[in-house]
């Protein structure tokens, strides 16, 4: 089918949540796509922030073809092998004991709000207001958008769950004081995503994890976007030093395959007894195979040593640009997170680059986001930056 068959198809029976897709993309190698018609592009989006270690990696796909040959799903009612030999891999990354399998980053945030709730509630001291972050994103469900700081999301969906309220990112002195007696979990993102890229100071984080001890609150770090390797560490909050309680994971976690996972100390995780969550397709044998593939080869010596390198490099390209055009207010991100702020909306320079064969998206109204595949090289920045200072200079920025 060509994209125009294809085009029609959508129209006539999906739903039309997602606007005017601009590409129907069939086969995918590496950093590399190509749509229906044959076209080929530069990956720079991987699938918002999904395939970190580029499309169609060998030892993923081996996984899911062995996996699928024996066994593609049972339900959680039994032991599944490759999800319990996932969540042994994960604890050793990061500080988390016990683990949660869900089908992506909505659903892993639903676990960790439940479990928050949860938690003080076998306490015998229930305290169900969650604290989130202006501009943050935590997924599209009911809850999860209301924990969203960003009305937009928010707006024609009402009523909303109670319980949640909001703090500027990055402001201290503000969660202090939205750190009251029915506070029982503070959620953030490291450094928000949807939000626009934005980095919090070096000492923000800490300081969260001091408050959130002073006052016995649950942290809980939103790294669906920001984790496995997207920043140069396994997980974001690394780069801090700072252990929160209850952690989320989705996006990269399978390159691509539905999984999503909620990580907890014992502590926190006494919380949840059998019977108070479960999910039907969480951590099946074939989403774990594919994710214990993914964090492997993310795991393994050397790899994360590209995602740093290159990003300085993308960094440095960038900011390089940003003097030669006007239009570029501030480069932003970790590793390779990245998020150029423009002085005009970014629709029309998104829309540039995808004509020159450059896949990439906002992250907000006035934000460029560039979120490639872990495996992209130099030379791949230097075809983006050429491609991109030509559409700023195309568009007078």
């Amino acid at each position: 089918m060509n994209t125009d068959e294809i085009k029609a198809l959508n129209d006539q029976y999906v739903i039309n949540t997602y606007g005017a897709r601009k590409l129907a993309l069939t086969r995918g190698e590496g950093v590399t796509l190509w749509d229906a018609d044959g076209k080929e592009y530069l990956d720079c989006f991987a699938g918002i922030a999904v395939t970190n270690l580029g499309h169609c990696h060998p030892a993923v796909t081996e996984a899911i073809c062995e996996q699928a040959r024996k066994l593609v799903h049972v339900s959680n009612l039994y032991y599944i092998e490759p999800q319990v030999r996932l969540a042994e891999l994960l604890s050793t990354q990061c500080f988390a004991t016990k683990w949660f399998f869900c089908n992506g980053g909505a659903e892993a945030n639903e676990a960790a709000i439940k479990l928050a709730r949860r938690y003080w509630a076998q306490k015998g001291t229930p305290r169900g207001t969650i604290v989130t972050a202006e501009q943050s994103f935590h997924g599209r469900t009911l809850a999860t958008i209301t924990a969203t700081g960003q009305p937009k999301y928010q707006q024609g969906f009402e009523p909303l769950p109670k319980g949640f309220k909001y703090v500027l990112f990055n402001d201290v002195a503000a969660l202090d004081q939205a750190l009251t007696p029915d506070v029982g979990a503070v959620l953030l993102e490291p450094l928000q995503g949807e939000g626009g890229v934005r980095v919090p100071d070096p000492e923000y984080l800490a300081q969260v994890r001091q408050l959130c001890d002073s006052k016995n609150v649950l942290l809980i770090f939103d790294e669906v976007q920001t984790g496995m390797g997207r920043t140069g560490r396994f997980l974001a909050h690394q780069h801090y030093g700072v252990t929160p309680d209850i952690i989320t994971l989705a996006k990269g976690l399978a390159n691509g395959v539905p999984i999503g996972a909620m990580g907890c100390t014992d502590d926190a995780a006494s919380g949840f007894s059998p019977g108070m969550h479960a999910c039907t397709f969480g951590g099946n044998p074939l989403s774990a195979a594919a994710a214990l593939a993914t964090v492997s080869v993310i795991t393994a010596p050397g790899f994360l040593e590209n995602a740093r390198a290159v990003g300085e490099y993308f960094f440095q390209r960038l900011r390089e640009t940003a003097t030669q055009h006007t239009g570029i207010a501030e480069v932003r991100g970790m590793g390779l997170m990245i998020g150029v702020e423009l002085q005009e909306a970014v629709a029309p320079l998104v829309d540039k680059l995808l004509e020159a064969g450059i896949i990439c998206g906002p992250a907000g109204p006035k934000v460029l986001r560039f979120v490639p595949p872990l495996i992209i090289g130099a030379e791949h920045v230097d075809r983006v930056i050429a491609v991109l200072s030509a559409a700023l200079g195309e568009l007078g920025w």
